[in-house]
């Protein structure tokens, strides 16, 4: 189970998050312990001092009724038994435990304070002078001084901080996403625009280095391009001058005539895999397509090798597809799977639905390949084929490999239980 984020976006939101929420916490025990409570104990002092001055002599603790109300109508505060006190609010008091605690420290003697809210904000007290009597002690401006929305206020200005911190890292790895899309598209052979220089000063570094890599890349392959295209020119006038030299060859030479042809027929499809393994088939876009129809016509175009081949076709979407590149590597594949084998060549195509991926597989009953062999195939200049008794240049699976990563997918090659190989190909939906 993931509980952190993986990347650098997530992780510095995570940060600044934490950070705020750090700060948040602080600020608020900050504001409770050198703001709210030093005024606490001042309403308490203040009103400890209010109780002494009405119980200043505690031999007349019981006041007359003409001496209270004369006392409420001159200060607001109400002394009354505890009869009168429920009937004028006490009952819908709330008892405050801390306060009474440090009401009894402050009148020397246990005390009992209550709250209630309304049109005014009441004080009971229940002091340890008159324990019989109840005094109402009214606060006005109090209620103003409700400390609740302090916390909203925190909460609020944390959210916008989080939200500002968000917007702000997604502006800075937007460059990073870039990147990552262009290194994407080099890695599939194709060479996209220099990225534009933006962001800080070791972003626009590192997208400087790779827009020099990238157009570095892409001068090398042009120059192995024209290097190969002079090698397949200097290399096939000899092949043509030899060719037509065994034609003026005797009858009584002709079975050396026979060999020579054959070698010069081999020498030019070598000279052809290097064709494909450097061409990326930049002019072939990439359209949406069928699979299924792809390997439908692959399927047909072999069928003239009286070879039985059993074909069973998935419900797959379409999919971006470089048609023609995508067709040479499944005749190769198919290719390989009838030069191998002598039984029946299996085809079956559908789609992953968990990792939106169509595939295709394509199986022969031939005698497969060492285990040890197969992680090395894929490199060029591989010869994997001893095994099934090949010969040949080491390109093919090479060139298979390069135009599947040119589509964003993989392929990979296995032994079935049954006997033969099984190459598989997975292709994304959408790229």
């Amino acid at each position: 189970m993931k509980i952190l984020p993986k990347s650098a976006f997530g992780q510095t939101v995570l940060l600044v998050g934490a950070l705020l929420l750090v700060n948040q916490i602080v600020s608020y025990v900050s504001i409770a312990l050198y703001i709210i409570q030093p005024s606490s104990q001042q309403i308490n002092q203040l009103l400890a001092k209010q109780i002494k001055v009405v119980f200043i002599d505690i031999k007349d603790a019981d006041m007359s009724p003409r001496m209270a109300e004369v006392f409420h109508q001159e200060t607001g505060i109400g002394v009354y038994h505890e009869r009168d006190a429920l009937a004028l609010g006490l009952q819908n008091a709330i008892y405050f435990p801390f306060r009474s605690e440090e009401m009894s420290q402050l009148l020397d003697g246990p005390a009992e304070v209550r709250i209630s809210t309304g049109d005014e904000y009441l004080f009971w007290i229940r002091a340890p002078q008159a324990p019989h009597l109840w005094v109402k002690i009214p606060l006005s401006g109090l209620e103003e001084a409700n400390f609740s929305p302090l916390l909203v206020v925190l909460m609020i200005l944390g959210v916008l901080s989080v939200v500002g911190g968000w917007i702000f890292v997604r502006q800075l790895n937007r460059p990073l996403k870039a990147l990552q899309v262009a290194a994407e598209e080099v890695g599939r052979g194709a060479f996209p625009k220099p990225l534009k220089e933006q962001g800080t000063t070791e972003i626009v570094s590192v997208t400087r280095a790779f827009n020099h890599m990238s157009k570095g890349i892409k001068q090398l392959e042009a120059d192995r391009n024209l290097l190969m295209a002079g090698i397949s020119h200097d290399l096939r006038t000899p092949l043509t001058r030899i060719r037509l030299s065994t034609e003026m060859m005797s009858e009584a030479d002709e079975f050396l005539k026979e060999g020579i042809d054959n070698d010069i027929d081999d020498m030019n499809n070598i000279i052809d895999q290097f064709i494909d393994y450097i061409r990326h088939d930049k002019e072939d876009q990439a359209e949406l397509s069928s699979i299924n129809d792809l390997l439908h016509e692959v399927v047909q175009a072999e069928a003239i090798n009286e070879r039985e081949i059993q074909f069973v076709s998935g419900d797959c979407p379409a999919i971006p597809l470089r048609y023609v590149a995508m067709k040479r590597a499944v005749v190769n594949l198919m290719q390989n799977a009838l030069r191998y084998s002598s039984g029946i060549i299996f085809i079956t195509s559908g789609v992953d639905e968990a990792t939106e991926q169509v595939f295709f597989t394509i199986e022969d009953q031939g005698p497969g390949i060492s285990e040890d062999e197969i992680e090395h195939l894929f490199q060029p200049f591989t010869q994997g084929d001893k095994a099934r008794g090949g010969v040949g240049s080491g390109l093919g699976l090479a060139i298979i490999k390069r135009i599947v990563d040119i589509h964003g997918g993989r392929i990979t090659l296995s032994n079935r239980a049954e006997g033969g190989l099984a190459a598989k190909v997975w292709l994304p939906i959408n790229i």
